[in-house]
């Protein structure tokens, strides 16, 4: 399993939001392309980059951040965020991002998802399956697509999705800990990569994600708000993974 350490930009900052809701906001970095460096340097090889702006239709806001982030680091950097047409990808694609989450478009737009398989192969295409009270949250979690999580992942693996994120919004920047429940279940029924994300506050957290024991193990977890206020040491994480 991998450790993914995250940087959620809003307005240029990396910021981290409290369960999905941008007034309860904490800015953490006005240069975020100094985090990415960091984080490199103590072991990452996986960057979970998102738009938050983007996320709303406010395009282009980040779009300075997301490129110097890309500059400054030789890290394998996933970016979320607004990813809602060709041109989008496309524009992505040619500034040297690796891999491309989509999460409105994959509930709203199948032909987006089917045209990005096409053009760009699985391992480059990640679902994001972010949910609240078990139904899908689309539009920067701001819009209740009436989707339950399982259905959508039965589309998703029938639409050859190899790559998915599932966050439960409830624990998201709350600091309180994984749905280990949803993920036990999710792996138990499915073969995809599954990352886990939301409420990881400490390295038990991120073990016990390691060790849920399922036949298809969790493929990696993704830190933000721990690694910032110091509740997860980085490089000792990465090493502890690498050990076990």
């Amino acid at each position: 399993m991998i450790l993914i350490p995250a940087i959620d930009l809003l307005d240029n900052c990396a910021v981290r939001l409290f369960k999905g809701k941008y007034e309860e906001k904490t800015i953490y970095s006005t240069e975020p392309w100094k985090l990415a460096e960091g984080f490199e340097r103590n072991g990452a090889t996986l960057l979970h980059l998102v738009d938050l702006n983007g996320a709303r239709n406010q395009i282009g806001i980040n779009t300075e951040s997301i490129s110097k982030i890309r500059k400054s680091s030789k890290l394998k950097i996933q970016l979320g965020g607004g990813i809602r047409d060709k041109e989008k990808l496309e524009y992505y694609d040619s500034i040297g991002i690796d891999r491309f989450i989509l999460g409105t478009a994959a509930v709203n737009n199948p032909e987006l998802l089917d045209f990005a398989l096409k053009k760009y192969g699985e391992d480059r295409i990640v679902v994001a399956v972010d949910a609240r009270d078990g139904i899908v949250k689309i539009a920067g979690w701001e819009v209740d697509s009436g989707v339950k999580y399982m259905d959508l992942l039965e589309k998703m693996q029938q639409a050859g999705i190899r790559n998915i994120i599932f966050t439960d919004i409830a624990q998201d920047g709350t600091l309180a800990g994984p749905n280990l429940n949803a993920y036990k279940e999710i792996l138990s029924r499915y073969n995809f990569q599954v990352i886990a994300s939301g409420g990881i506050s400490s390295l038990k957290d991120i073990m016990a994600l390691s060790a849920l024991g399922t036949s298809v193990p969790m493929y990696g977890v993704i830190t933000g708000k721990a690694l910032y206020e110091g509740k997860i040491d980085l490089a000792e994480a990465i090493t502890s993974l690498g050990s076990d």
